[in-house]
């Protein structure tokens, strides 16, 4: 099914503008929500604002004003016309401020994806950025303008054509430095068994449709079942154990555990093959049974 723009830009850098649309990369499948239902009767809950100093009114959105804390209890108030001038012009502007190798954005700043298609009468110019990109190892990162904020994003070639990446920006992402960790002493056996278990499961590449969202499974069952009247109950959760592991038995025993399961498979594998000749061989050994 062919995809549904979900919005248009211009890719600019130098005097090349390169129009665009924007598409969705994923899709909300992840996501199962629930409603607020009264447990009396069954009826859906609706949200309400009150305001605990005076009385606890109901205040509707008409009466509601925004406001940011500046001091305990302090607040200085906005009108909608006051924050609506600060709102970034959306210009659909997508303008490449400079280029950088591909390997040089850290992961952690990725936020959400878009995949972008050429505009009509655009595709030269849509497939040689993508073809340079690809040729000099490099993404582009650029300003970009939409529904009143300014972002930071970058451009990358994908598989059949061009991905604009949202970024955070740099005061959006904390420090690993936050992060308190003990000094440790690693042992070079303990080194040489954890790369040879990492070896043991590596792959050479990821493929995502081995995984799936087994929470996700679960609840979905679980609703057809209610939605068929089932009485459903819940499985008793199990005790957690506060076990001290050895590090270095811990790794043998994983070793162990993928060697063993290797040789399974190995051995499974090895009987499917061999289970066509033993049916060939039967069904000789029948027919000179026949003969004579």
């Amino acid at each position: 099914m062919t995809a549904r723009a979900m919005g248009s830009g211009t890719v600019s850098f130098g005097l090349v503008s390169i129009p665009v649309k924007l598409y969705s990369s994923s899709e909300t499948k992840s996501g199962i929500s629930f409603n607020l239902l009264h447990g009396k009767c069954g009826g859906r809950l609706k949200q309400q604002y009150i305001c605990p100093q005076d009385a606890n009114e109901i205040v509707e959105r008409d009466q509601m004003v925004k406001g940011y804390e500046f001091a305990k209890g302090q607040y200085v108030t906005f009108s909608e016309e006051e924050l609506k001038a600060l709102d970034e012009q959306g210009t659909e502007a997508i303008e490449i401020t400079e280029f950088v190798k591909s390997d040089r954005v850290d992961p952690i700043y990725f936020d959400k994806a878009y995949y972008l298609g050429p505009d009509k009468g655009a595709a030269r110019a849509y497939k040689l950025l993508v073809e340079a990109m690809k040729e000099t190892g490099r993404c582009a990162l650029a300003k970009y303008a939409a529904r009143g904020k300014g972002y930071l994003v970058m451009l990358r070639p994908v598989k059949g054509g061009m991905l604009m990446q949202q970024l955070r920006y740099a005061d959006e992402v904390r420090p690993f430095a936050e992060v308190p960790i003990e000094d440790a002493t690693i042992k070079d056996h303990e080194l040489k068994l954890a790369v040879q278990l990492i070896d043991q499961i590596a792959t050479e590449e990821f493929k995502p449709e081995q995984y799936e969202d087994e929470v996700k499974k679960r609840t979905q069952a679980l609703i057809q079942k209610k939605i068929e009247g089932e009485e459903v109950r819940a499985a008793p959760a199990e005790a957690p154990t506060g076990k001290i592991i050895d590090l270095m038995e811990a790794l043998k025993a994983s070793l162990g555990s993928k060697a063993a399961a290797a040789g399974e498979g190995a051995a499974e594998a090895e009987d499917e093959r061999k289970a066509p000749r033993r049916a060939g061989a039967q069904s000789a050994g029948k027919s000179k049974a026949a003969k004579k």
